[in-house]
């Protein structure tokens, strides 16, 4: 079981190291990471489009099969904007990041009100706060933001997941020598 455990522990600590390098590159090239990230979210639709034009050659009646060409169609050329025309549609994608900060905060709001005979309850409101703090500021630096925001937010997010699985992979290591 220990070697198990350990296996697991150097595969973890592996993974953290590797998320804390692209995340210290992300937020050293917040640019690059954006284009890059659109361009992948570009690809995963086209591979969605293919996808919905498949099922549409196999489907089984023609309101099925105009359905999904309908949204092979959709897909591919949001998926051919996003991913052949890098810098088109960042700004367009900040926003609705901005937005969706927004909208998450509020909900956030309403959760932490709901909950509020739970001890903690502020911790939620508070963060419920940045969150629609974050998007408002986001909108306010539009369309400046968006050369850098998504990229920021990506890297800050390998940051602490490679921070995480890190400190994960010291924890299991003091129970495999403990």
């Amino acid at each position: 079981m220990r070697a198990l455990l350990d296996k697991g522990r150097i595969r973890l600590r592996n993974v953290g190291v590797v998320m804390l390098i692209l995340g210290i590159l992300a937020v050293a090239f917040p640019f690059a990471t954006t284009v890059a990230f659109k361009t992948v979210i570009g690809w995963l639709f086209l591979i969605g489009a293919a996808g919905h034009f498949y099922s549409a050659f196999n489907a089984d009646t023609p309101t099925r099969r105009w359905i999904d060409i309908v949204q092979g169609a959709l897909f591919g050329i949001v998926g051919g904007w996003l991913a052949f025309f890098p810098l088109a549609g960042i700004v367009t994608l900040t926003a609705l990041l901005a937005i969706a900060f927004i909208l998450q905060g509020f909900l956030e709001a309403i959760m932490a009100v709901r909950l509020s005979q739970f001890p903690g309850w502020k911790w939620m409101l508070a963060s419920s706060g940045i969150a629609i703090l974050a998007g408002i500021l986001i909108f306010a630096e539009l369309p400046s933001s968006a050369t850098w925001v998504i990229g920021l937010l990506l890297g800050i997010n390998l940051l602490s997941s490679g921070f995480s699985c890190l400190m994960v992979s010291i924890a299991m290591g003091k129970v495999v020598r403990g």
